[in-house]
Formats: structure tokens, C-alpha cells, sequence
């Protein structure tokens, strides 16, 4: 489900949620993931919107200045006001490092530029959703705050090592793992010095097998449409590698139903093999078995 938010009203809004949940369990019996993109500061698509009364943030970095207890209260206010319109995962925290002044679309949206803060600030931030009943998603994977280009609108690139980023950019993934059950956004950046070439991260299983505990997580693409992704690689060919590479959830594809034919036929045909498909419905399962009700 996909809609802006500005269109509608709050009362649209519930509504519109719990008529998709209800047609969701009619055809499926199980409940729908029901996502928002809801950090707080420049990224609150409720928030931010005219026609919704809620709690605004000047930005994750502001709040980080105030330390985990501030950082815990805006996750869960954020996590309760979003749970209230029916909402089940939010696209948050982000857990990015802002190592890089001149990166143009992380900055202060990070809690802070040192690497044990900013994990320390993100888990709190992610409990506090999570206590919310809300799942949160840390984001972007393995760190979008080193970039000096925006992914929505071609390639990014990270030139740091594996070395570099297990000491910095990874930490607060790590310590996502003491919040309890959550996801994990997958950024479009390349690392040519951790690969040997521009592949996006969300198509290189060798950056998502980094991600911690990730048999367990569900790992969520960043949306694939993208101009990282769709200036190089067409819906198909794109959904296809990222589920190879082990995401779970694919993201928003620019042609949804060549993403989705895409996959299907490489399930079909032997390129997406049984185990690797039961792995990620698997998880997606576990994950919905721990919704009330589909609520």
C-alpha cells in the first residue's frame, strides 16, 4: 500500500489502513506489513503534513544532543502515534554515522558523527518505537553518512574498507541487536573497496551478509525505484539480485509487476532455489505472528 500522506486527512488515514488490513486478511488470512517513513526532523511523513496535529522534531541530531533518555521519548512517542493509525513497522531510526560534512541526504538526520554515540542514540530511539508495539528498521545499511552523492538520484559511494566500517559505520547495526526484534533498511551505496566494484549494497550479498544476526533479521530493501538502481538495472533484474543477495523485503520496485513476474520466474526456473525463498517467507512470518491480531 502506497499513499501520500498530505492527500488525506488523519481520520482518511485510519480508515484507508484498516480497510487494507481487513481486505489483506480476507484474501491472505495473515496480517499486511503496513509501513511508514516516520524519523522525526526532515523525514516524518505524518508529521510533517498539514492536515496531521503531531509532535514535530527539529532533527535526530538536535534530539542526540540531549542524549538516550531524549532519543528513547521521540522513538516512543513516534512509535505510539504511528501504532495509533494502524502502522506495524516504521522506517526507523536512522542509524547512519554523519562521518562526511558535504554528504547531501544524511546530515543531521544521524544522531551524531561519532560512531558509538550515534549507536548508542539509535538504539534508544529504536527501543523506544519498539516499546511502542511498532518494529523498528534501522537504516541505511552498512552506512549512508560517509557518501558525498545521494542514491535517489544515481550512485553513491562509500571508499571505506571492511576495516573501516566494522569500527564506525557498523556499530549502530550491532547494537540494533539488543533492541529485540527489528528490521534492517539496505542502502543503494556502493563500496568498491569492500567488493571490488560499484555493485549497490542491496544487490551484493557480500555487504548484506554483514548485517548482524541476519538468518533472523528481516532485511528490508531501500526503495528500488531508486536512480542508484533503476539507472542501471531494469525492476526484474533488480528485485531478482537483491532477493539473491538476501533481502527479504523488496521495496517499492519501480515496475511492480515485472519485479514481481521477475521473481517468480527465477523461483520457477531454479535461479531463486526452495531454501533460499522459505528462508526470507520464514522470517517474514515469524515477524507477522508477533502482530496482534494484524493490528
Amino acid at each position: 500500500v502506497y499513499m501520500k500522506a498530505n492527500l488525506v486527512s488523519e481520520d482518511q488515514t485510519k480508515k484507508l489502513l484498516e480497510n487494507t488490513k481487513t481486505m489483506y486478511k480476507e484474501i491472505a488470512d495473515l496480517p499486511i506489513f503496513l509501513t511508514v517513513d516516520e524519523e522525526g526532523g526532515s523525514v516524518a511523513r505524518l508529521a510533517n503534513t498539514e492536515t496531521f496535529d503531531l509532535p514535530k522534531y527539529e532533527s535526530a541530531a538536535a534530539v542526540g544532543k540531549k542524549g538516550t533518555d531524549a532519543a528513547y521519548k521521540m522513538g516512543n512517542t513516534i512509535g505510539n502515534y504511528v501504532k495509533k493509525y494502524g502502522f506495524n513497522i516504521d522506517f526507523a531510526p536512522d542509524a547512519d554515522v554523519n562521518t562526511n560534512p558535504n554528504n547531501p541526504v544524511i546530515g543531521t538526520r544521524a544522531f551524531s558523527s561519532d560512531a558509538a554515540k550515534a549507536a548508542e542514540l539509535a538504539k534508544s530511539a529504536g527501543k523506544g518505537i519498539a516499546d511502542a508495539g511498532v518494529i523498528p528498521t534501522f537504516k541505511h545499511f552498512p552506512g549512508h553518512g560517509d557518501t558525498a552523492e545521494d542514491s535517489h538520484t544515481g550512485f553513491a559511494y562509500s571508499y571505506r574498507t571492511l576495516e573501516e566500517i566494522k569500527g564506525c559505520e557498523l556499530l549502530p547495526f550491532e547494537a540494533a541487536s539488543e533492541v529485540g526484534q527489528h528490521a534492517i533498511m539496505v542502502s543503494h551505496i556502493s563500496m568498491p573497496n569492500v567488493t571490488g566494484d560499484d555493485t549497490p549494497a542491496t544487490l551484493s550479498e557480500q555487504i548484506v551478509g554483514l548485517i548482524p544476526d541476519a538468518d533472523h533479521t528481516l532485511i528490508i530493501t531501500d526503495s528500488l525505484s531508486m536512480e542508484a538502481i533503476t539507472d542501471t538495472y531494469s525492476s526484474g533484474e533488480a528485485a531478482v539480485k537483491a532477493f539473491q543477495a538476501g533481502c527479504d523485503v523488496l521495496l517499492m520496485p519501480y515496475d511492480f509487476v515485472e519485479a514481481y513476474d521477475a521473481v517468480l520466474a527465477a523461483c520457477k526456473d531454479g535461479t531463486i532455489s526452495m531454501e533460499r525463498l522459505d528462508k526470507s517467507v520464514n522470517k517474514i512470518l515469524s515477524y507477522k505472528a508477533g502482530f496482534d491480531n494484524g493490528k
